[in-house]
């Protein structure tokens, strides 16, 4: 069962390449989409791993390398072809701190035995990261609203993420959202993909997204602090 946890880690690498070469291609929408879409498949991946029991060190080193790539060189591709045209140096050291941030997260968290807690990460995921600047994007993505001010809070999106995937702030991972979230776990899924129905219908999705990360990031903290205090 180990091969389909490795399964979905490696759709989640496809999809992080498809989001490079898309970017390469100016499609923008379809880059960040391909990004979101590497998110689910990376919470799958854990997920089937721990149900199966077939957790192993390889698939850990495979999911991290995975990761670099999706959440990692995937979006700073996508924002450095989306927002290049304006603060050139400033877009290219930015993103290169993001990158760097992220690298050193998903090494620390491959040598720290207690990084992974039952219920938290010590630090931002990658994976959340990755999914913050795509919706961004996504948000952003018609030419007539993308503009110097927009590039610049992506710039001061960009450093915030970088600095909290390597800090020691405790953030949810699937095991403790669905702790958190108890008996209306399901519930709360089918409320978010009716939304997120809406949100496509009226063309929205972009800031439905954008928001959910944006939840998760700002209160996941302090649910972790009230789960550890129970």
């Amino acid at each position: 069962m180990s091969q389909l946890a490795n399964l979905f880690t490696t759709l989640s690498l496809f999809c992080g390449f498809f989001s490079v070469l898309l970017s390469l291609s100016g499609e923008f929408t379809f880059s960040a989409y391909a990004i979101i879409l590497s998110v689910v498949l990376d919470g799958f991946d854990g997920q089937v791993a721990r149900k199966t029991q077939a957790a192993s060190e390889f698939g850990k080193e495979l999911d991290s390398l995975v990761d670099v790539v999706s959440f990692g060189v995937a979006p700073v591709l996508l924002g450095y072809i989306f927002i290049y045209r304006q603060f050139y140096s400033l877009a290219i050291s930015a993103l290169f701190i993001y990158l760097l941030c992220a690298v050193i997260r998903l090494a620390r968290y491959n040598i720290v035995t207690n990084d992974c807690q039952d219920n938290c990460f010590n630090g931002l995921p990658t994976t959340v990261s990755g999914g913050v600047l795509a919706s961004f994007v996504l948000v952003c993505r018609h030419k007539e609203i993308v503009t110097q001010s927009v590039n610049l809070s992506f710039i001061v999106l960009v450093l915030i993420l970088a600095s909290l995937m390597v800090s020691r702030i405790r953030y949810l991972n699937l095991d403790g959202l669905k702790r958190a979230l108890g008996g209306i776990l399901k519930p709360v899924i089918m409320a978010v993909l009716f939304v997120f129905i809406l949100a496509l219908y009226f063309n929205k999705e972009g800031v439905l997204l954008f928001s959910i990360f944006l939840i998760y990031l700002i209160f996941s903290p302090f649910v972790v602090k009230r789960l550890n205090n129970v």
